[in-house]
């Protein structure tokens, strides 16, 4: 279980392929903290370490992974949003977020808005999922809450310091990022999709 509060920003050093899997090392100030088999997400993608070497680390995504996220697009160089599992007993500063990515989105417009930005999001509605106005949505990792929900849309407003300290400063129209829907909207949508 994660939190959606973004600990680091990991660079990606590393990319092999082996079969259907994707072994990805990524560098990161916090990988001297990490043990093998412990779990990271990554963009909002709950990954297991499986080996460390000074200050890099890899995890393997396989071909589900692969399918349903945007970790098969990544690139050497690119910044990934980490954040370490919660530990029993922590404060949940963001909400409930299992590191199971549901679907992706696009972005399709990035505004600046006096000191913030409102990013939109695009994402397929035939899958069922759904945004609640002022629910909760984890993008790309990061917990945030939903402004002008539509069927399939929904908009977030970011502050500087989340701008600054996750890889949404490298989002332009046209990025793929990872959505988990809120555990919460996602049993209103299975109800809803049962009353139909």
């Amino acid at each position: 279980m994660f939190t959606g509060i973004i600990e680091t920003l990991g660079t990606i050093t590393d990319l092999k392929t082996d079969q259907q899997n994707l072994h990805i090392t990524v560098d990161s100030g916090i990988t001297s903290e990490l043990k093998i088999d412990q779990s990271v997400a990554h963009n909002g993608v709950c990954l297991t370490v499986v080996s460390i070497l000074d200050s890099t680390y890899t995890v393997t995504a396989i071909k589900e992974t692969l399918d349903k996220t945007n970790i098969g697009s990544l690139k050497v160089n690119d910044s990934v949003n980490l954040e370490r599992a919660m530990k029993l007993g922590d404060r949940l500063d963001g909400h409930i977020v299992q590191g199971h990515v549901d679907q992706t989105a696009t972005c399709v417009s990035v505004e600046e808005t006096e000191g913030s930005w409102l990013f939109t999001f695009k994402y397929d509605s035939s899958l069922n999922n759904i945004t609640i106005e002022k629910g909760s949505i984890t993008v790309n990792g990061v917990s945030l809450t939903v402004v002008n929900s539509k069927k399939d849309a929904f908009s977030v407003a970011i502050i500087p310091y989340t701008y600054e300290h996750t890889n949404f400063k490298t989002f332009k129209e046209g990025t793929v990022v990872n959505l988990e829907f809120d555990v919460i909207g996602k049993y209103v949508s299975r109800l809803h999709g049962l009353n139909h």
